[in-house]
């Protein structure tokens, strides 16, 4: 019994022990008093700032945490999760090239006897380098190109398992999730840098990430390598760090250090870092040599006009802030910016002018992206209604049909939003502007029905698959937008209307454009998805046809585009209605597909009318499309399924004039 209860124990403590040695961390804001295990040139200065080494040339120098610490999990034989991150600055006198760099080490010895400085990092030398018994794993910020190593470049990023030729290797650089890209970073600036090191036991992978030490952690990291660290690592190792100089007048530093095993290294205080040295010589600057009553009158001139330049500057880009819109602080745009992108919205920098005011070109000043500025007409009926309601719906979608909003501005009575510049304009300045010289090309078929196929899945998303339902409102082709490679993107949500899925949509103010309003939105005021078909089947008509809803300068029979197409349906030649600048280039069973499609959706019946669901499984060719009637004349008296001539479409236009619509 006295045998169990002295073997339960042990048991008890050998848990204990190994659970303290699991967790073990530190965190080391500077040096000053840390009992650290030092080499060679390694020292630390009186402000807490451990030199790795100096412009000693040559040398090498070894800092390590000086208790062994046990990586191994005993029960499994894996090696546990741990992090780690530091500051570091590489000082090198010349400023077009460094010597070399540093290194983390994880290894089993803190002693490297025999070690050459250089290219060899204080580590290895000719005669061990590449052995597997060297059990030593790193993470080296290397500034000396050296091809026996197979370096990449003089600036990289490695990781080293038992030898200098990296297992994976990257150009310092880090991702800046404020502009969305990499930017590149020299090691060997001398400012300071922090690099985070990250093991994660359980999937096997290490990460490392580099960022300026004024630049939050990136969320995607450098360099990403799946490696099972058990096979190199013994128990128990040391943690620490090596370096050393050449030729080159070099320094290295360390300001701060924090490690954790089984866990998250701990931050480090940036503000209680030790300072580095000044570099190069302290200059007496001239101007104190100058007669001090000429500075000082100068100087009061000098406060009067910048005061004033201030004054006036911040009255010209002042900006105004709503509650609503801390919701959306992040996507604000700063005036400024957008003033300086758009040229101070000079008129050669105008793309087009829409219902609701004036879209330009810009360049970001900081990111240096094209984009399209919005910018909202001070005399709009709706102003920031029409503001909100886009930067609440289009803010949040994300599909890849849909125009992105990148963000917004306001200021003062100034309305902005900030979108993707789409090059190749609107959908509609292909279709019907056949002066303009940035438009000579004509749409092939094949281009129209993925324009076609697009917008209708943007429709489809818009009804069904987003978090709520959105009544776009304003389909048609000026408000379908194409890229470079003219792929259709279905933009201005100005007059968007959401509401939740199996809600009752609430009847709202008649807007939109004549031509595509269904009639019983201009009778009822109610904006359904059932409103957005209606006005896809006139933008399908549109597309296939080339011609524009309503031209009242053609012909009697003409001036209604839907109207037109039934009439020729009925006569059996509905593809003599085909825009003839195709040429009979298209595939019949397409574009009769596409003018059904358009009379299908169009219908004054708006039970009688597809769902998006259904419009996208027709173009796809996954059902077939019902046979259309023919529509019956007015005197048999019997009621077709379309409005039943001219005049009451005109009455419809009418009504929806007198509602308000646009």
């Amino acid at each position: 019994m006295f045998f169990f209860k002295c073997m339960l124990l042990f048991l008890i403590l050998c848990r204990f022990v190994s659970s303290q040695q699991e967790d073990v961390g530190f965190t080391y804001n500077g040096f000053r008093g840390i009992n650290m295990t030092l080499d060679g040139l390694s020292q630390i200065a009186d402000n807490g700032l451990l030199i790795l080494v100096n412009t000693t040339k040559s040398q090498v120098g070894h800092a390590f945490y000086p208790q062994p610490l046990s990586f191994i999990n005993s029960s499994t034989g894996n090696v546990l999760s741990f992090s780690t991150t530091f500051v570091f600055a590489i000082s090198s006198e010349a400023t077009t090239i460094a010597g070399p760099g540093i290194v983390l080490v994880i290894s089993p010895s803190r002693g490297f006897p025999g070690a050459l400085s250089s290219s060899y990092l204080g580590l290895f030398n000719t005669s061990n380098i590449g052995n597997s018994s060297n059990h030593v794993i790193g993470v080296e910020l290397d500034t000396l190109q050296n091809t026996e190593f197979n370096d990449i470049d003089d600036n990289h990023i490695g990781i080293d398992i038992n030898d200098l030729k990296s297992v994976k290797a990257v150009p310092a650089s880090y991702f800046s999730d404020k502009e969305n890209r990499r930017v590149n970073l020299s090691l060997y600036s001398g400012h300071p840098m922090q690099l985070w090191v990250e093991y994660y036991g359980s999937k096997k992978q290490l990460n490392v990430t580099l960022a300026p030490i004024n630049v939050p952690k990136p969320t995607i990291p450098l360099l990403s390598l799946k490696i099972d660290l058990s096979r190199f690592m013994v128990d128990p190792m040391f943690v620490g760090f090596s370096s050393s100089t050449s030729s080159l007048d070099v320094s290295n530093y360390l300001l701060g250090w924090s490690f954790k095993m089984n866990g998250q290294a701990k931050e480090l205080s940036l503000s209680q870092l030790p300072k580095l040295p000044r570099r190069g010589p302290k200059t007496t600057p001239k101007i104190f040599s100058i007669g001090f009553p000429v500075i000082g009158v100068s100087l009061v001139f000098m406060s009067i006009f910048i005061i004033q330049f201030i004054v006036a500057r911040k009255k010209k880009f002042a900006e105004v802030l709503e509650d609503w819109e801390l919701v959306y602080g992040p996507h604000r745009f700063r005036y400024k910016d957008l003033y300086i992108a758009t040229k101070g919205f000079h008129d050669k920098e105008l793309l087009g002018i829409g219902g609701f005011g004036k879209v330009y070109r810009g360049i970001l000043p900081t990111t240096k992206e094209e984009v399209a500025v919005k910018r909202v007409s001070h005399d709009s009926r709706q102003g920031v209604r029409e503001f909100v309601a886009e930067i609440i719906s289009i803010g949040k979608l994300q599909h890849r049909n849909i125009v992105t909003l990148l963000g917004y501005c306001r200021r003062k009575g100034e309305l902005l939003l900030v979108y993707d510049f789409m090059p190749n304009g609107s959908l509609d300045r292909f279709l019907f502007d056949h002066k303009s010289t940035t438009t000579k090309t004509t749409l092939s078929w094949n281009q129209r029905f993925q324009i076609i196929k697009s917008v209708a899945s943007a429709l489809l998303y818009l009804h069904e698959e987003w978090e709520q339902v959105v009544v776009h409102r304003d389909v048609k082709s000026s408000n379908v937008m194409l890229d470079k490679e003219l792929n259709a993107r279905l933009g201005d949500f100005g007059l968007a209307k959401l509401y939740d899925h199996g809600g009752d949509p609430k009847t709202t103010h008649v807007v939109g454009t004549f031509g595509y309003l269904a009639p019983e939105y201009a009778r009822t005021g109610k904006a359904n998805p059932s409103v957005d078909v209606f006005a896809f089947g006139v933008f399908l008509l549109e597309v296939a046809c080339g011609k524009r809803p309503i031209e009242a300068e053609a012909s009697e029979e003409c001036i209604v585009l839907v109207d037109w197409v039934i009439s020729s349906w009925n006569r059996g030649a509905i593809l003599e209605t085909v825009d003839p600048k195709l040429e009979m280039n298209y595939e019949v069973q397409e574009m009769e597909l596409v003018l059904k499609l358009g009379l299908l959706c169009s219908q004054c019946n708006p039970t009688a009318r597809p769902c998006m669901r259904q419009v996208v499984r027709y173009l796809e060719g996954e059902i077939q499309l019902p046979e259309l009637p023919f529509l019956t004349s007015e005197s048999t008296g019997e009621i077709s399924f379309w409005c039943p001539s001219l005049e009451s479409r005109m009455t419809s236009i009418v009504d929806s004039l007198l509602s308000g619509g646009r």
